[in-house]
């Protein structure tokens, strides 16, 4: 049988300070089997604010590729206005 070796990282050890309200939250977060560890815990949330800034860098860049601005007229925010309504109603 082949042994797989995993990336390793270096990991660093930090203390953090955290309300009460917020350590209750992250302990129920753990104690519903959410996640192993309250490090692993702040790992994911780190790493999904990472992915999240990311795709916010790459929906700016496609909105500062995407060419020229052309103003709004009434059409356009009719149709807004019409797409915000269907949505509203279909909830």
């Amino acid at each position: 049988m082949e042994s797989v070796q995993l990336p390793t990282h270096n990991m660093t050890q930090i203390s953090i300070t955290l309300p009460e309200p917020l350590t209750h939250y992250l302990q129920e977060q753990i104690t519903a089997g959410h996640y192993p560890t309250p490090s692993e815990y702040i790992q994911a949330l780190i790493q999904k604010d990472q992915a999240q800034k990311a795709h916010l860098e790459d929906l700016v860049l496609a909105g500062i590729n995407s060419g020229s601005a052309s103003p709004m007229t009434n059409n356009d925010w009719e149709a807004i206005r019409a797409a915000v309504n269907q949505n509203l109603n279909s909830h």
